[in-house]
């Protein structure tokens, strides 16, 4: 019965990061609630006992918060302020 509660956490966890990530103005905020909400799912994919594709979410999760990260830093190396 814990075990569900625990899964109906993590799913709320995931929609709120979902809405958090399309309304936030600041793009770096956005990132790091990304990177949240992929933390979260891998933790939902291994409550619900898929190690693979929890593990899969858990390198995507990582690479793309890196490409993010580096092409926001690139992006605003050519604006003056």
């Amino acid at each position: 019965m814990a075990e569900l509660y625990l899964e109906a956490i993590l799913l709320i966890l995931l929609i709120a990061t979902t809405l958090i990530v399309l309304t936030v103005k600041d793009l770096m905020a956005a990132i790091v609630v990304y990177s949240a909400f992929s933390y979260f799912a891998v933790l939902f994919y291994l409550m619900v006992g898929s190690p693979d594709v929890a593990f899969t979410e858990a390198v995507i999760g990582v690479v793309s918060t890196v490409f993010f990260i580096s092409a926001l830093k690139k992006l605003n190396r050519g604006v003056k302020h």
